[in-house]
């Protein structure tokens, strides 16, 4: 399973993410320039550690590599999310207490991907109608 990226290696991960094309050190280093003071050879070490542990890999330019992501963010953050599910000694206690945490907007999300994941999965009882009729049914009509 991934270990969390450290602080400067998820800064240069993030531009090979956003980028989503091959890019050179020159190119991320440019980029975090505009954030910080940082040198060449710090980037050129990080982005070389990032492809000797297989998050990035990459082809000779010239003299020098290009980089391109292996996988992307969603799966990075999915695979630290099942980690950490995975290494509780309660997964629905755990589960319980991360969907109080979430927001309207992630619930929502989170409901969303049920649904692509898991077609039949149930809408949330305020969206359903109380008369006891499925949410795409209509009532029946009385008086017939």
């Amino acid at each position: 399973m991934p270990r969390q990226l450290g602080e400067l290696e998820d800064a240069v991960m993030t531009r090979v993410w956003q980028w989503n094309r091959p890019v050179t050190v020159r190119e991320v280093l440019e980029d975090l320039q505009q954030e910080r003071s940082i040198a060449y050879t710090t980037v050129m070490t990080v982005m070389d550690n990032l492809h000797q542990k297989g998050w990035v890999r990459r082809e000779v330019d010239g003299r020098a590599y290009r980089y391109t992501a292996v996988s992307t963010r969603a799966a990075y953050s999915a695979a630290l999310m099942n980690e950490a599910w995975s290494q509780s000694d309660n997964p629905a206690a755990a589960l319980v207490a991360f969907f109080g945490m979430m927001s309207a907007e992630q619930r929502e999300a989170l409901r969303d991907a049920m649904r692509v994941v898991s077609p039949t999965f149930p809408e949330p009882a305020a969206s359903r109608p109380d008369d006891g009729t499925a949410a795409d049914e209509a009532p029946p009509e009385s008086g017939r």
